[in-house]
């Protein structure tokens, strides 16, 4: 399905991202793996099928490393297919550092990457992974909230200012997922989390996987500017 892609994904030393980074891989993706720790992005990319595979370590927030992964790219000869506290305690700091990962990443990244595409006239896809709490709001999290609404606004500008380039912008909204995060939740707290979803269970990782599968690929073709949520009916 992805034979002979490049497929760049951040975040992808551990929980969903390791999991899309095995999704593509197995549908014949060769991958870079970009994370913030290098040994967590070496051991996903030890995990994968195929060779050819690479970790990468990247600050996504700093402009100097997403060019440094840029000049990557481009010496490798391949083209990338697909890029995937409470308000009155928060500190500035704590408001900047959040939107520096979120969302200032995903404009570095996406500009760095697609430029690239239609600099050498291929076809790319960006999925861009967004949250349900960017559409719904969560409690404590208006810094996390207030970026990933700007990611779903960004991907839907983005995509209609790229649509004639033959490139194609998307966004999944996970909802709650199982991660080593809420593993470690109290179970009362995981319980009350898992009673306001509809389905009333946690998301899994690869269900994650399988919606970025998709956008990646060509069975999306004529899909652009969409969000999917796979949240268990969270938020419908």
């Amino acid at each position: 399905m992805l034979s002979s892609k490049l497929a760049i994904v951040t975040g992808g030393g551990s929980g969903i991202g390791q999991e899309i980074c095995k999704k593509l891989a197995s549908s014949g993706a060769q991958l870079i793996v970009a994370d913030l720790k290098k040994s967590s992005a070496e051991s996903t990319a030890k995990l994968l099928p195929g060779s050819g595979h690479t970790a990468f370590q990247i600050d996504v927030s700093k402009y100097d490393d997403v060019e440094r992964l840029k000049e990557f790219i481009q010496s490798s000869g391949h083209h990338p297919r697909v890029l995937d506290s409470t308000l009155l305690k928060m500190s500035r700091e704590q408001w900047d550092d959040v939107i520096n990962v979120n969302l200032n990443s995903i404009f570095m990244m996406s500009q760095m990457i697609a430029r690239e595409s239609v600099k050498s006239q291929t076809s790319l896809s960006i999925v861009n992974v967004s949250s349900i709490v960017g559409k719904i709001g969560n409690f404590g999290q208006t810094n996390y909230s207030a970026t990933k609404a700007g990611v779903i606004g960004f991907t839907k500008s983005a995509a209609r200012e790229l649509a004639t380039k033959n490139v194609r912008v998307n966004a999944i909204l996970p909802g709650f997922i199982r991660t080593p995060m809420t593993e470690a939740m109290p179970p009362k707290v995981l319980e009350a989390m898992i009673s306001m979803v509809p389905q009333r269970r946690l998301g899994e990782p690869e269900e994650i996987a399988n919606a970025v599968l998709f956008l990646a690929s060509d069975m999306s073709s004529y899909v652009t500017g969409t969000t999917i949520e796979v949240t268990g009916g969270l938020g419908m």
